[in-house]
Order: C-alpha cells, then structure tokens, then sequence
C-alpha cells in the first residue's frame, strides 16, 4: 500500500518487506521508489559526491540481499542508510578532501538548512559564506562526530533512527551529539542548529547558565549592599 504525505511516497513497509520475501518482484521496486531521494541525500552527504547514485544503487542490491536477516518490525530507512554508509565509506575512502566537501555541499544545499535561508539578497550572500564555514567546521569532526550531526541534522532523522543507522546505544548518540555540537560552538560560536520542535539544541542549557549567572548576580549585589550597611554604620559609631 502506498500513501502520499507532504509529497512523499509512504509505504507500508511490514506489508512490502513481506511481499518480497514471499518472492513478489514489484514490492522490492516500492520501496526503493520510497527511499531514494534520502539516500542519495545521505551518501552526499557523507561524501560520495558524483558518485551517489552508484552507492545508492549498490545499497539497494545489498539491502536486498540482506532481507533475509532484517528483524521484522524494524524500520527500514536507518537501517538501509546504514549500509549506505558503509557503501560511501568504501567509495571515499581515498577520495581527496575536497571532494568530500563538495559532496557535502551539495546535501547541505538541498536539506532543509542548518542556518535559515533568507529572501534578502545582501543576508542570502552571508547564510552562503556561513554554510562555507560549517562545512569547514564539519571537516574538522571526527568521523564519529561527522556522522551524527549528519544523520540528526542534514537527514533530519530523529535519535532512535540515528542509532540504528549508525548500530550505536542511543546514550552513545546522545553523547557524541553533544560533544560533536559543543566543538562546532567552539569553532563557530554563532552556530546554533534547530532541534525538536524548533527549538535551538542547547538552548535549554544556555538558559540555565544564564539563569544561574543572573541569580549569582543578583546574591552578589545583596552580599554588596549588606557589606556596604555594615561599613556605613560603623562610620557613624
């Protein structure tokens, strides 16, 4: 069964993995229809670059071959991006970096943006020059750290999908995202990315910093004036 949403292709994945194991050699074709356009997303994004379409490609024929040891009930896209992962990994491996950049641009560019888009020419010329640095930025992660702000971010995937795509504990998401996002806040202080619902990651933090440092103020300011009082009356004695 197959289901329009906000202009997506939407299956019933249980029913088509189903109909393919049961050796129906149109439902295989559904799902790769389903799953394209995040695919390639995704394999530019992690570098393939001009390359994409033949990882996905690849993919597709792996994840087909593995369908016998898919665990049922489980989701279909983190678990194919996996092996797309993997696929650009063996692609890339000895890619030159700045062919890994542009790959990367590219996904940027048709993602929703990490930094919003504006319709003001002058704005629309500095968002360019600040996703240039982002990418610069992503170039300096670690692998680990790369791929997660990747996956959560550029594929807009939530943290259980991201840790199965990636095979990793959801803590172990959790944690390299923070650490992965605490670095990029260090090589680029204004980089706030979107989290869920809109809101900026780390806002909640920053807020509590914030707070504490203004309550710290403010007690600081009471010690003052009690230590001025004291002072005051010991002149008039």
């Amino acid at each position: 069964m197959r289901t329009r949403e906000g202009g997506r292709i939407v299956v019933d994945e249980a029913v088509v993995i189903a109909r393919v194991r049961a050796g129906d050699p149109e439902a295989y074709a559904e799902l790769v229809r389903a799953h394209t356009g995040i695919a390639i997303r995704a394999a530019k994004a992690l570098g393939a670059g001009a390359d994409a379409e033949d990882v996905v490609q690849q993919a597709f024929i792996k994840a087909y071959c593995s369908l016998g040891r898919f665990r049922d009930g489980a989701a279909f896209k983190p678990w194919l991006l996996s092996i797309v992962a993997n696929e650009t990994r063996n692609t890339v491996r000895t890619a030159v970096r700045q062919r890994t950049l542009a790959g990367r641009e590219a996904a940027l560019v048709e993602a929703e943006p990490l930094i919003p888009e504006s319709a003001d020419p002058a704005l629309a010329a500095l968002e360019i020059e600040r996703r240039a640095a982002l990418l610069a930025a992503l170039d300096q992660l670690s692998e680990d750290h790369r791929l997660v702000v990747t996956y959560r971010y550029l594929l807009e995937m939530d943290e259980p999908e991201t840790a199965q795509a990636l095979g990793w504990p959801r803590g172990t998401v959790k944690s390299r995202l923070n650490r992965a996002l605490r670095k990029l806040g260090r090589l680029l202080p204004d980089f706030e990315p979107r989290g869920a619902g809109g809101a900026r990651e780390g806002e909640g933090s920053r807020k509590g910093v914030e707070s504490r440092g203004r309550v710290e103020s403010r007690e600081g300011e009471r010690s003052r004036d009690r230590q001025e009082s004291r002072e005051g009356g010991d002149e008039h004695e």
